[in-house]
């Protein structure tokens, strides 16, 4: 009896002691969860293209040769639905008054709502290098190209924009463009540009192996007012400024893509005569007697303004694209 009290006692200590040594033991810490760094507000997108013309709004800025060209976007997304963004980007071009390039500067915000993106800002054109193209006093001397049409040497001008687009869907987008300059091309006429645009974007299942494609359109009208007397006609009804000729323009194509390389194949066309289209541009090639209009009584004719097929091809990247 005294061994199995004894026996009792001894189990009793050992249950107790084990729980409170259990106790004493150094408990291992949890790992601390890995610090993720929040995103940076700031990314970056940057490209290059090269074309065989330049055209803008339905109009070659380049002659109907090749032009090149690129830019770089600063972007800063306040929130991931609202981002401001600042950019630059240039092309060559040929212009009567021999300015260099085209050398754009612009800044705004994008707002995302849903589906829909708001996109507006402020447009600057500058065209370095030009030379006046008139007669003294309105040139310093009398400096014209050979079908005597006129420039004037600084032709740089800014517009606002607004750019709102509808994401359907993954395929489908719909988009308007609305520009206003008080001063375009630096005529002294204002200028409104509107557009209505629509693009389809082939869903994966429909690729060519690693080519994706899409298929988009673009109408829209260019409105215009009066010049200045630079480009007045003496002795005319239009010797204070001439009514620039509003018109109609349109583009349709479509395009391969290879992650961040495009191939874009498009026609582009405007309603704009030959002769209003001389008036406007002040093409240096312009040529013939027959294009006669209110505007333009010698009668040159320019093909600027007129049907042209444009291969484009670009490449458009981002930070993340480097990562």
């Amino acid at each position: 009896m005294k061994k199995l009290v004894l026996s009792m006692v001894a189990a009793l200590a050992v249950g107790g002691v084990a729980p409170a040594l259990a106790a004493d033991l150094p408990v291992k810490a949890a790992p601390a969860p890995a610090v993720v760094a929040a995103p940076s507000p700031w990314d970056i997108a940057f490209g290059a293209a090269g074309m065989n013309d330049y055209v803008f709004r339905g109009i070659t800025q380049s002659n109907h040769k090749p032009s090149v060209a690129a830019y770089v976007e600063p972007r800063y997304n306040v929130t991931k639905d609202f981002q401001l963004y600042v950019g630059t980007a240039g092309e060559s071009i040929s212009f009567t008054n021999h300015a260099a390039a085209e050398i754009d500067f612009y800044g705004g915000a994008r707002w995302t709502l849903g589906p829909v993106v708001l996109d507006g800002g402020f447009w600057y054109y500058y065209y370095p290098g030009g030379q006046c193209m008139n007669v003294a006093p309105l040139c310093d001397v009398t400096n014209l190209p050979l079908n005597q049409n006129t420039l004037k040497a600084d032709v740089s001008f800014w517009e606002a924009y607004f750019k709102p687009t509808w994401n359907i869907n993954d395929q489908w987008a719909v988009g308007l463009n609305e520009f206003y300059s008080p001063s375009f091309l630096n005529s002294g006429a204002w200028g409104n540009y509107f557009s209505g645009t629509v693009k389809f974007t082939a869903p994966s299942a429909w690729a060519w192996g690693t080519l994706g494609w899409y298929v988009s359109g673009e109408f829209g009208r260019q409105w215009f007012g009066t010049t200045d007397s630079f480009y007045g006609l003496p002795g005319t009804i239009y010797a204070a400024g001439i009514p620039y000729t509003s018109y109609n323009t349109w583009n349709i194509g479509g395009g391969l893509t290879w992650k961040q390389f495009t191939l874009d194949l498009r026609y582009s066309d405007t309603n704009l005569s030959k002769g209003d289209c001389n008036a406007f541009t002040g093409d240096f090639t312009a040529s013939g007697t027959t294009n006669v209009t209110a505007i333009n009584p010698g009668g040159f004719g320019s093909n600027w303004c007129g049907a042209t097929f444009i291969a484009k091809l670009s490449v458009d990247l981002t930070a993340a694209n480097l990562k």
